[in-house]
């Protein structure tokens, strides 16, 4: 078969070389350490410290607590599912294809609106870390993975709901 023949369809050529050159490189399990590390220190912290940081919070602290880190665990195992098939790909046990079937399936999202910022100076510092760490971890990955795709990631959409509360805050004098 000749070299056409064998190309992958709708994939510019730029975008499969880079994804397959940039899942065997160093950066990449640099990458992959960080996001798997930032898994483990993130159940450790909710299987100890936030337990106690959680009991010792008002109520409707707690409440913003309970909500950030189930958001928290959720964008931590899209992180590492991402990672992973990524890595498969590296080590040969999945195909270009196939990373891209199993990446539709569950894809990086757009980055979700945490707690109001003054909510979410209330919660404990260890928490506010880890979000911070996997916001930017995120983000990192949503952009390999429009430069893998040959895509730019879509634009930050606005949104509706968060405009009308930003406006009803600053109408009532609690704007950030």
């Amino acid at each position: 078969m000749n070299d056409l023949m064998m190309r992958e369809p709708d994939v510019d050529d730029g975008a499969i070389s880079f994804a397959r050159g940039f899942v065997k490189s160093d950066a990449f399990m640099a990458l992959f350490r960080e996001g798997m590390g930032l898994v483990e220190q993130t159940a450790a912290y909710l299987d100890s410290d936030g337990r106690a940081d959680s009991a010792a919070l008002p109520r409707e602290v707690a409440l913003s607590y309970a909500t950030e880190s189930m958001r928290l665990t959720t964008r931590l195992m899209q992180i590492a599912s991402w990672l992973l098939v990524q890595r498969a790909v590296a080590e040969g046990e999945m195909t270009v294809d196939q990373a891209r079937a199993e990446n539709d399936k569950v894809r990086i999202p757009e980055q979700i609106a945490s707690a109001a910022t003054l909510e979410a100076e209330r919660l404990p510092a260890g928490l506010r870390d880890l979000m911070d760490h996997s916001f930017r971890l995120q983000s990192r990955i949503r952009h390999l993975e429009g430069q893998m795709s040959g895509k730019a990631p879509a634009r930050e959409k606005a949104n509706p709901v968060q405009d009308q509360l930003a406006s009803l805050q600053a109408r009532l004098g609690l704007a950030r």
